[in-house]
């Protein structure tokens, strides 16, 4: 054998490719195995220059908290296939997008990257984009998995969270990417998970994303998250991220050669990440459209806008009179994030100069607020003179440049304290005064939203958000945009203002499932706006819903019903459907977005809609028996057009449904005679009457077993008056009727 052919050199060879090769390319092989080129993108290709000296032009897209308020999945399909073109365009392979964590809390600098506080609306978004990314023959990569939900000391903290929260709030979305969509790769985050690093988690790369949920791609880490390479290799991460990694391969091949890592897993990382680029590396490019991209930009924007509230002075006439426009973010719009998903816009739309266009009437612009203070004063004086000699005045309002990014996490939710004093003397000069939100994240709008004419959200929209602002404010578009984040009152209302962003290392998730409209309901607190909602140009009214299957009361549920668009104008309705238990623990939400549409409909027209209900959605995660658990009982099906707007309402019954579980010896009382049947056989067993006629002692007692029901029965076992030990229940089982190995004694 010569010494290439070693089994050193061929183990070396399938280590070599578990690190990268630099900032943004995998290792390839002599024998055929192409590199892949890896680039940011999840509103567009992020794509460096060859020398760093900037970004390829691309189109840049609304920023994800925009895509997912369109709740549009087909349009977010389109929107990343487009991405995905461009990629393809550029050389690239791999896209690292979508970022599908969940909205914690409205200060994550990063939230406006995230599509959602509810996981069914981050997976079903998230999804679509795989779906679009991968259909272009780009591969996705989706991220940040799991709980990157702050920046805050981002490459530390552990996020130490209950596995009922974890598995019904912070893996969700994951689960229903991986398990509908099959992105490429996944990324593992920066952070810890109950003290061990998601890099470094076995159970949560391995025995859940590939035991459970079937992944099959390969895992990447996020660029420097990889505290010890051989214990991440050890739990399922396969390729660290950035290169060269010479020292992680050095690492790797000292940990074999000292047992401490089985060389077939090395073996094993390496066949998946070849699998990976023999599947979507050495594609050859493909051309562009940037002309129709950039008006797909316009449309996703305009598809994202909010109407949050309007006293009737939208949609703007478009003849006659003066309007004037105010805020510098008119004409210098923040359309997009920072960090890594920041894109090189090919071009940019300004609200400023689409509104000139569109409009036939005259157009006072006056910047009203600068970040300059000796500037503040005169700007302002001639805003509010603007407002005043005009019919209407439109106002931009937003946190600004540099608010909003990786790496940090937002201070405040206020709108900056100059353009709220700004916004004060503009709505005394003219009370028809529209406010148009420019930012990423959600901002306070209590309680200066009272004062104006109409609110509404643009989020960062991207390179088109200028034309796509005008279209809906002069009413060519029609707004169809909902939150997909609750707006609160106050940020101390938020359910994670207590713990974020945590202290000592730690940032305990201590609320729980009730993550966003699910805490605000638990805690019955008022809020701004609701999750869900937005308004539209015209109304709609809804019919049902009607159960026409409910899946034998344990499958899924198709529920129908109408509706109608009951105006004078054509308009899409985003409609919702949520599931309450009729009878709830503190421990269970109010309710849950179960099932969501957009359909548009011309002016008088009704559709008939079936929408589907996945079992799933009646279903908590269950930490003792660790798997998903139905109770039995009535659940309300309510058809909404947002979490507090319910408009009709029907029920439907489930049956019980429990994990299957193993009691042993070590199981307390208490989890024994809660076992469906189990602990009835026990009961029963127990208290036989013995030869002498003496009962079961305690077990006849219900207050005794009450207070000794955390106890492992196997303390039990040396009490005399218990008659309890492992052949006891072990024919407990039997008479259940339960396999045998339903009990393993300690």
């Amino acid at each position: 054998m010569t010494e290439d052919a070693s089994p050193s050199a061929d183990l070396a060879r399938h280590a070599a490719l578990l690190s990268g090769a630099d900032m943004s390319h995998t290792r390839s092989e002599d024998e055929g195995t192409p590199a892949l080129t890896l680039s940011d993108g999840p509103n567009g290709l992020a794509m460096n220059l060859p020398d760093w000296s900037g970004k390829v032009p691309a189109t840049c897209f609304p920023s994800g908290t925009a895509l997912a308020a369109t709740w549009d999945e087909s349009l977010v399909t389109a929107v990343a296939a487009a991405i995905g073109r461009e990629a393809r365009a550029a050389g690239a392979d791999v896209l690292l997008g979508p970022s599908i964590n969940i909205k914690r809390s409205p200060l994550g600098g990063r939230g406006f990257e995230y599509y959602s506080e509810d996981p069914f609306v981050a997976g079903r978004i998230g999804a679509a984009f795989v779906n679009g990314v991968q259909s272009a023959g780009v591969g996705a990569c989706v991220k940040h998995f799991a709980l990157n939900s702050q920046e805050t000391d981002r490459m530390r903290v552990s996020a130490e969270v209950s596995d009922r929260a974890l598995r019904e709030i912070y893996l969700a979305a994951f689960e229903h990417v991986v398990t509908t969509a099959s992105p490429a790769m996944v990324m593992a985050s920066y952070n810890k998970v109950n003290g061990t690093y998601a890099t470094q988690s076995r159970h949560l790369l391995t025995e859940v994303l590939r035991d459970e949920w079937g992944f099959d791609g390969a895992v990447v880490s996020d660029w420097g998250a990889v505290d010890d390479r051989v214990e991440a290799l050890r739990a399922g991460l396969d390729l660290e991220m950035p290169g060269p990694g010479i020292g992680s391969l050095r690492r790797i091949l000292a940990a074999v050669d000292d047992g401490d890592l089985d060389p077939a897993t090395v073996v094993q990382s390496a066949e998946r990440l070849r699998l990976v680029a023999d599947s979507w590396g050495g594609r050859p490019a493909v051309a562009a459209d940037l002309d129709r991209h950039h008006e797909l930009a316009v449309n996703a924007a305009a598809a994202s806008i909010v109407l949050l509230t309007n006293d009737g002075v939208l949609p703007l006439s478009t003849t006659g009179g003066t309007v004037a426009v105010i805020g510098e973010l008119a004409r210098v719009p923040h359309y997009q994030g920072g960090g890594s998903a920041n894109a090189s816009a090919t071009r940019l739309d300004t609200p400023l100069e689409a509104l000139v266009e569109a409009l036939d009437r005259s157009v006072i612009f006056s910047a009203g607020y600068s970040s300059d203070a000796g500037e503040r004063q005169r700007l302002a004086d001639d805003a509010v003179r603007a407002a005043r000699e005009a019919d209407i005045a439109i106002v931009f309002l937003g946190p600004g440049e540099g608010s909003e990014s990786e790496g940090y996490d937002r201070g405040s939710l206020e709108l900056p304290p100059e353009q709220r004093a700004l916004l004060t003397r503009v709505t005394a000069a003219n009370p028809r005064t529209v406010v148009v939100l420019d930012n990423g994240g959600i901002v306070l709008t209590s309680p200066w939203s009272q004062h104006v004419a109409a609110l509404v959200e643009a989020w960062l929209p991207g390179q088109g958000g200028g034309t796509a602002i005008a279209r809906v404010l002069t009413g060519a578009v029609n707004p169809s945009g909902r939150l997909t984040e609750t707006i609160p009152l106050r940020l101390a209302d938020t359910p994670a203002f207590p713990s974020f962003p945590g202290h000592g290392g730690r940032v305990m998730h201590g609320e729980g499932v009730f993550v966003g409209y699910r805490g605000y309901d638990h805690s019955e607190r008022e809020v701004a706006f609701p999750f869900g909602h937005g308004l539209s140009y015209t109304q709609f009214a809804y019919d049902g819903p009607a159960v026409i299957d409910d899946g034998d009361q344990t499958g899924d549920v198709l529920v129908e019903f109408t509706l109608s668009n009951v105006g004078d104008v054509a308009g899409a309705e985003v409609w919702q459907v949520y599931i309450r238990p009729e009878h709830r623990g503190d421990d269970r939400p109010v309710r849950t977005l179960a099932a969501f549409g957009k359909s548009q409909l011309a002016a008088g027209a009704t559709t008939r809609i079936i929408a589907t209900i996945p079992a799933r959605a009646f279903a908590h995660w269950d930490e003792r028996r660790e798997g998903w658990a139905t109770d039995a009982g009535s659940y309300l099906v309510e058809l909404a057009a947002s979490s507090r707007d319910i408009r009709t309402v029907t029920t439907v019954r489930r049956v019980a449904s429990r994990p299957p579980t193993t009691l042993t010896s070590r199981s307390t009382l208490r989890e024994w005679l809660t076992e469906p049947e189990v602990g009835q056989s026990l009961l029963h067993v127990a208290s036989e009457v013995d030869p002498s006629g003496a009962t079961g002692g305690f077990l006849s007692n219900p207050t005794i077993l009450t207070m000794l029901g955390d106890i492992p029965i196997e303390r039990l076992f040396d009490d005399p008056t218990t008659r309890l030990d492992a052949d006891l229940l072990t024919r407990a089982v039997v008479a259940s009727g339960r396999q045998a190995g339903a009990v393993v004694p300690g």
